[in-house]
């Protein structure tokens, strides 16, 4: 894994769905791998979207609706959403209001696939 490999998935994903604001990778304990973020403090933001990955993980398994895709919490100006990459890993997408969720998911499905396969070649 590249960290500009990396980064390249990042930005294409923020080129392929209009509201994509900043993208950030970090391992599932919050440590960060890479960010195209401009206003976000980046470590900080990795290390809150471990905890919301986390916490929605254990709400899935708490409720019995089986593993956690993503997590999308709607702010006054935007969304926050956290992916899992598979187990060892996540992605956070910081959006404006403008943003169309769904073609976020599904832009987002094979981004996720390529950012596994990146991390597990480390």
């Amino acid at each position: 894994m590249t960290k500009q490999a990396v980064l390249a998935e990042l930005k294409i994903l923020r080129d392929q769905v209009t509201g994509v604001l900043e993208t950030a990778v970090a391992s599932v304990d919050g440590l960060l791998v890479a960010a195209d973020s401009e206003g976000a403090r980046p470590e900080v933001l990795a290390a809150l979207a471990a905890a919301t990955l986390g916490l929605g993980k254990r709400t899935g398994y708490e409720v019995g609706m089986g593993e956690l895709r993503e997590v999308v919490t709607r702010c006054r100006s935007g969304y926050i959403v956290v992916y899992a990459v598979r187990q060892e890993a996540l992605l956070v997408v910081l959006a404006d209001e403008g943003l169309d969720v769904s073609r976020l998911h599904v832009e987002s499905r094979p981004t996720v696939e390529r950012l596994g396969a990146l991390l597990a070649g480390a």
